[in-house]
């Protein structure tokens, strides 16, 4: 950092080795050193585990090509929507074990490795999915537990979600989305690759990015004392809210889509401390209305800052001194996060992205059975959800 409290990334053109919280291979160009994470992990036929959309991408093709040049026979499952089902997971699971597979291979934005770290964990054993419920007691797997080698690559800058086994999964039986996952399943490695990230358009740098900065400021808020997870959002938050504009508005900049990399690993690793209603919220808006995560969560933050304000304390200022602001009180936090949204171009209401008024109390009663509502700074109840929804319908900001 200089004199000025300005972020220097140089550095995100430097390759690194980290080995917290799981290792991590950062650095432009490191998607190429797959086949020789493989060749370390004893993996001999893995199953590359990716969404719909990113199926013909040339990443994909990048990924086995490093898996090939090492001389393993790498297979891809996209069948997997936005917002992955049960349905997908189990369709993956089915071709894990017809395909004779020793590993899985979860790349791509949020659907991308929520599915393949879902179907990691019922690959192996008779559990069903909804066993392994991070809301439930965690399932009895016998004395030998045995997950296949799980490995995470990430192609936006959004989700965070390479360095821990959780997954959100929709349950099209109730119609909610439920996270899912064991604490004995870890990604074996995580690769960092800000190249993969060039290619983004400019709507979903914007949509993911912001899903990242949510991710910091609901764990920051989060009223439980933990000063590791808390610096994370803080750093997490001073990446995002300095490097996100500049790379919407240049997409080519790789220094940028580094630091932006990083920020959104930062923050899903903060976010083990827990979340809030804009999650809760947006988990299950998703779910009824399958709509673009990262995007509802950017659509409702407005709304949950304000609801949860006078619980926040001296986090305000802290949030405030890491998005460079002079003043640190509410009023300024909030004008520069609706200012930062305006330039994203993030619309200021749910009906713009299908929302109608009679999903509302569906979605309000869902959202308040949501993990993430439990450790809101400001408990919520039906009633109060179903307001905050009604809001956001006309206006959030």
């Amino acid at each position: 950092y200089n004199s000025k409290m300005e972020i220097d990334v140089s550095g995100y053109l430097i390759p690194a080795d980290w080995t917290f919280p799981i290792p991590i291979r950062y650095g432009p160009g490191r998607i190429r050193e797959l086949g020789t994470v493989c060749r370390e992990k004893g993996i001999r036929a893995p199953l590359i585990v990716t969404d719909q959309g990113s199926r013909d991408l040339p990443l994909i093709g990048r990924a086995l090509e490093s898996v090939s040049d090492s001389g393993f026979n790498g297979v891809v499952f996209s069948e997997v929507a936005p917002n992955p089902t049960d349905q997908n997971i189990i369709a993956g699971r089915e071709a894990y074990l017809a395909g004779g597979h020793d590993a899985v291979i979860a790349i791509g934005g949020g659907s991308g490795m929520d599915a393949g770290k879902a179907i990691s964990l019922i690959a192996h054993n008779e559990c069903g999915l909804w066993d392994f419920d991070y809301d439930e007691p965690v399932p009895s797997l016998g004395t030998s537990i045995d997950f296949p080698t799980l490995v995470c690559i990430p192609t936006t800058a959004g989700t965070g979600a390479e360095t821990e086994s959780t997954a959100m999964v929709t349950d099209t039986t109730r119609g909610v989305k439920r996270c899912v996952w064991h604490p004995k399943q870890k990604p074996a490695t995580a690769i960092l690759d800000p190249e993969l990230t060039l290619g983004l358009p400019k709507s979903l740098t914007a949509w993911t990015g912001s899903d990242a900065l949510v991710h910091a400021i609901e764990a920051l808020s989060v009223p439980q004392w933990h000063p590791l997870c808390d610096g994370l959002a803080l750093e997490s938050i001073r990446l995002i809210s300095k490097y996100l504009p500049s790379v919407v508005k240049d997409g080519t900049d790789l220094e940028a889509r580094g630091a932006m990399l990083v920020g959104s690993c930062l923050a899903g690793i903060s976010f083990l401390k827990g979340l809030g209603l804009v999650h809760a919220m947006s988990h299950m808006v998703g779910a009824v209305c399958d709509t673009h995560h990262g995007l509802t969560n950017a659509v409702l933050l407005p709304l949950v800052l304000k609801y949860n304000e006078k619980s926040l304390g001296g986090k305000t200022a802290l949030m405030c001194q890491s998005m460079g602001l002079n003043t640190h009180d509410f009023s300024h936090l909030y004008d520069k996060i609706v200012f930062l949204l305006d330039e994203l171009e993030i619309p200021t209401d749910l009906a713009v992205l299908g929302v109608r008024e009679n999903q509302i109390s569906e979605i309000a009663q869902k959202a308040h059975t949501d993990a993430a509502a439990a450790t809101n700074p400001v408990p919520a109840t039906v009633p109060e959800i179903e307001s905050l929804l009604s809001q956001s319908l006309s206006l959030t900001r």
